[in-house]
């Protein structure tokens, strides 16, 4: 089992910055890929950005690229997400997700084992 606890959250104004962290425990964290994930309200849970298990690999959302990092510390068992130029449409409530196992996709929110249980990004226009 994965425990894994999202902060960072919170109001900002348009073109502003956020950085979310995911702390995990339970298992090594560094046998999980990790993504992130959003769900805006009246919408589906959205892909945004995930890295592979030594951080070696990204992949980002094409509405995030340029403006969101995702990094990783397995020293700190720790997955962040910097989110810069902020815009309303990234408001949402955002995930973070882990995935065992040798093969992933990472945009596939189904392939995840693990979530948690969300922080709010509000953007104000």
């Amino acid at each position: 089992q994965v425990q894994l606890v999202e902060s960072g959250g919170g109001l900002v104004q348009a073109g502003g910055s956020l950085r979310l962290s995911c702390a995990a425990s339970g298992r090594t964290f560094s046998n999980y890929a990790m993504g992130w994930f959003r769900q805006a309200p009246g919408k589906e849970r959205e892909f945004v950005a995930a890295i592979s298990r030594r951080g070696g690999s990204t992949y980002y959302a094409d509405s995030v690229k340029g403006r969101f990092t995702i990094s990783r510390d397995n020293a700190k068992n720790t997955v962040y997400l910097q989110m810069n130029s902020l815009k309303p449409e990234d408001t949402a409530v955002y995930y973070c997700a882990a995935k065992g196992g040798s093969t992933w996709t990472p945009a596939l929110s189904e392939q995840y084992d693990y979530w948690g249980q969300g922080t709010q990004v509000t953007v104000s226009s």
